[in-house]
């Protein structure tokens, strides 16, 4: 029998035990009949001053990874959301599509995971080759965010990193702070721009950027929940959070060719 809530679906959401901006507002894009379920993932919100700190943040992260996936299955979910990005792009596509097999394995379930979700909004513009990106990171994680992207065959034209000094402090950024790293980005000849870092909480605010700066402006946690949504059917469209969830009532086929592009080349 259906959950008498969740009658559409009920979702397993694994996000940092540091982060304040996914659960807000994958809630706000929930659509009627579908509900989230928070597992946490603990980390210490130990200040982050190098690259060798956020190595140790991402250490922190991988062992506490499959605790947090684990639990949440206790309530039956029918679906993993993952409400954290940095250990998705970590190490590219061929890392981050045997990260998404290992979640499937351990649980049975499918996944929407940033980075893939990501790549599937980027093919909803088209044929886009150059692309822009803002990121909460360190130089480190930045390098294999460009990684991902590349592996996916698009090329970072620019990429602004705010090296947020904690895990905590990434939802303390400003809009300020967030406005000035688009129009920077903004500058370049990237087709379209993409924020990553789930704890940025840039929903609302990527879709009010791409009025004024005429382009697409991807949101991590819009595109994820998008993908979400999408992977199980759901053509439902949520104002207010961009033309993604607007606009894209599926997958597009751009992101299945590229699929099957990769998995051939794999």
């Amino acid at each position: 029998m259906p959950d008498k809530l969740g009658w559409r679906a009920n979702w397993g959401v694994i996000a940092p035990s540091t982060n304040t901006s996914v659960q807000p507002e994958f809630d706000e894009m929930r659509p009627r009949g579908v509900t989230n379920h928070m597992s946490r993932i603990w980390v210490p919100d130990e200040p982050l001053a190098s690259n060798d700190d956020f190595n140790k943040l991402m250490d922190a992260i991988r062992l506490e990874w499959d605790n947090a996936i684990l639990r949440v299955m206790t309530c039956n979910p029918d679906y993993l959301v993952m409400g954290m990005s940095s250990e998705t792009f970590w190490g590219g596509l061929t890392r981050a599509n045997e990260l998404k097999a290992h979640m499937t394995g351990l649980t049975g379930l499918r996944v929407a995971m940033g980075s893939d979700a990501c790549q599937a909004a980027i093919r909803c513009y088209g044929d886009v080759k150059k692309i822009a990106v803002l990121t909460p990171y360190w130089p480190v994680a930045d390098e294999n965010v460009t990684l991902f992207f590349n592996d996916c065959g698009f090329e970072v034209v620019a990429l602004k990193g705010l090296c947020c000094t904690g895990p905590a402090a990434i939802a303390q950024t400003t809009e300020k702070q967030m406005m000035d790293g688009l129009r920077e980005l903004a500058e370049s000849d990237a087709e379209v721009l993409v924020q990553v870092g789930t704890n940025l909480g840039m929903a609302r605010m990527a879709a009010e950027a791409e009025k004024w700066l005429n382009k697409p402006v991807i949101a991590i946690n819009t595109a994820t929940y998008w993908f979400a949504m999408r992977d199980n059917g759901m053509d439902d469209t949520m104002e207010g959070f961009g033309s993604l969830m607007s606009d894209y009532r599926e997958l597009p086929k751009l992101y299945h060719d590229a699929l099957k592009e990769q998995a051939a080349a794999a």
